[in-house]
């Protein structure tokens, strides 16, 4: 059992969480909320996120990416302590269990409005696909280059602005900016993650993006990541404005600035402790952003 909680990843739950807690904020302003559509976000969230953690581990191990030289908590598949047959079974078992978790929250959410239903399952088949495509396959996206894009869609657009329809059952063109941030800083993570495996993933011949343009400009890109994503609350916050409350999340700018200054001057086998640091930072700017937005008045 520890080896498979290892495997899973639990450090990361937290991240994939941010998208549904931005959602509900949002949905408990406009008097939303639901209690049951937000544990069932968070269940099909947590499955998605183990899913693609369970599929990254043994896709890396088959195509060479996690060996013995790279930096990083060890992997599964890789150290010998879960076989590549269990983990292929793990994998299925997660879609299995994130297809009933989805559906069941479609239902609650949307009942028998077969449009949208089948609308959101087609998202979430999507998702299920992108969490095992990231690193499984022929030709894992990953591997070009292509996994920021991809976080971007699924945990900033899909998990902020999905999930608060499934609150609302209503869109606001202003929502994409907090969606923009969630999307952004969960990149930054990524690229913290890409640039500390930097050398073991370009002998594995996997391109992510701090592959193709180097650990200089990837650490300039992670700089510009977050101040992106800051200036996507401020933005949001300025269409909406009631009280100076809603600013609160930018007490997470020390912690951001100390993430910005490791990137640029650490060595990619140094960074592992960032990866940490920004993972709560994004989770601490949620609650912020969410505490500043409900208690504004």
């Amino acid at each position: 059992m520890r080896v498979w909680l290892q495997a899973f990843r639990l450090r990361t739950l937290p991240l994939s969480l941010a998208c549904v807690a931005m959602a509900a904020f949002l949905a408990a302003d406009r008097q939303k909320f639901d209690g049951l559509i937000f544990f069932l976000c968070c269940l099909t969230t947590v499955l998605l996120q183990i899913l693609s953690n369970l599929a990254n581990d043994y896709g890396d191990s088959v195509h060479g990416a996690d060996h013995a030289g790279r930096r990083g908590p060890q992997r599964a598949v890789q150290s010998g302590a879960i076989s590549a047959a269990q983990m292929r079974n793990a994998v299925l078992l997660f879609v299995v269990l994130c297809f009933i978790s989805g559906l069941s929250l479609l239902a609650v959410a949307f009942g028998t409005r077969w449009q949208e239903l089948l609308l959101f399952l087609a998202l979430g088949v999507a998702s299920i696909l992108a969490a095992i495509g990231y690193t499984v396959g022929k030709k894992p996206y990953g591997y070009v280059g292509l996994g920021d894009f991809s976080v971007l869609i699924f945990f900033g657009f899909v998990g902020v602005m999905g999930s608060l329809y499934l609150f609302t059952n209503t869109f606001r063109w202003m929502d994409v900016l907090p969606a923009l941030s969630c999307g952004l800083f969960s990149i930054g993570v990524l690229n913290i993650n890409n640039m500390r495996d930097l050398e073991s993933d370009r002998a594995a011949g996997k391109y992510s993006l701090p592959v193709r343009i180097g650990k200089r400009a990837a650490a300039w890109y992670q700089v510009i990541i977050m101040v992106t994503a800051t200036a996507s609350a401020v933005g949001f916050v300025l269409l909406n404005y009631r009280s100076p409350l809603q600013f609160i999340f930018l007490l997470t700018l020390p912690f951001q600035v100390e993430i910005a200054h490791g990137v640029v001057k650490l060595r990619s086998d140094e960074l592992d402790p960032l990866l940490r640091k920004m993972a709560l930072t994004t989770l601490a700017f949620v609650l912020f952003f969410g505490t500043g937005l409900l208690f504004s008045v």
